[in-house]
């Protein structure tokens, strides 16, 4: 393990604040951008691959459609861990996902599997916990 540099913690930020403002925007696509290709999201002890944009997008809209019917409208998260090890880094998150009146709809953990490339780092695999 390494120590992250400055770039490189502001790089993984700016990822998740690009992630939280997609579902912030109902913006599927952006939300996609997001990923690594082809990547895997586990939940609830099961695995979904998607090979690429196109079949995570479809997920995607199925989850923002919930997300309307909840009436989330803001999503926070805190960084509880980071690691970067070479091209990886692993950050594991805690989400606040609020209504208009800034209750709390959703509140969950997940830890993310990161890989660099050309344009920066991008989300490989999610690991949601059971809740």
């Amino acid at each position: 393990m390494e120590a992250m540099t400055r770039q490189e913690e502001d790089q993984i930020t700016g990822l998740f604040e690009a992630y939280a403002s997609g579902f912030d925007d109902f913006d599927a696509e952006a939300i996609a951008d997001c990923f690594a290709y082809p990547c895997t999201i586990w939940q609830f002890g099961k695995g979904n691959v998607f090979a690429d944009a196109e079949e995570l997008l479809e997920n995607v809209e199925a989850l923002l459609d919930v997300y309307e019917r909840e009436e989330i409208v803001h999503s926070t998260f805190e960084v509880r861990e980071k690691i970067l090890t070479g091209s990886a880094a692993f950050v594991t998150l805690a989400w606040r996902q609020e209504r208009e009146d800034g209750e709390a709809a959703l509140e969950f953990i997940c830890h993310y599997a990161l890989m660099e490339g050309p344009d920066g780092f991008a989300v490989a695999t999610v690991f949601n916990e059971d809740t």
